[in-house]
């Protein structure tokens, strides 16, 4: 069995008990609930024990809860064609300047992680029609200035 045959085994499962991605996730615990869907739909790994929780609501084999403890090949080709996920990319492509300069105004000379990262949405209610509220937490990642000499910092921090 492929990775993508078991992410439409368990697809299937779903949509027949008419389960929602939060009761599974709810099920499943021990992590966030993005991490936990996102493992079912391939995109991330679930630890041994949690695969094997997600085996049994699954009614999985030993060899598919093995799947789900594996580390996948990540991502999608690019751009996206889902409209829901192309907006995220739009996002960054006219957002992701203006991002980049007041993160690095505020941190210095580096990056945001999306391994260390947190991630949660919500509905925020609103008489024009309820919103999505994304909140994102990454944590900073300065470059390191390697080959740097006596009096010039080691890594990216903001200079004070």
């Amino acid at each position: 069995m492929k990775r993508e045959e078991l992410t439409e085994k368990i697809l299937d499962i779903k949509r027949e008990k008419g389960w929602t991605w939060k009761h599974i996730a709810d099920e499943i615990g021990g992590m966030s609930p993005v991490l936990v869907v996102g493992a079912l739909l391939g995109q991330m790994k679930l630890v041994k024990p949690l695969a094997a929780k997600a085996a049994k609501l699954f009614g999985l084999s030993t060899n598919e809860e093995r799947m789900l403890n594996e580390i996948p090949y990540r991502g999608t080709r690019m751009p996206p064609t889902d409209p829901l996920i192309y907006r995220f990319y739009e996002m960054v492509m006219v957002n992701g300047p203006a991002w980049k300069a007041l993160i690095e105004e505020e941190f210095g000379d580096g990056i945001m992680s999306a391994i260390d990262f947190n991630i949660d949405f919500e509905r925020e209610s609103n008489p024009k029609g309820d919103r999505v509220k994304i909140t994102m937490s990454g944590k900073f990642l300065p470059y390191k200035y390697y080959g740097n000499e006596q009096g010039i910092p080691d890594y990216g921090y903001k200079e004070t």
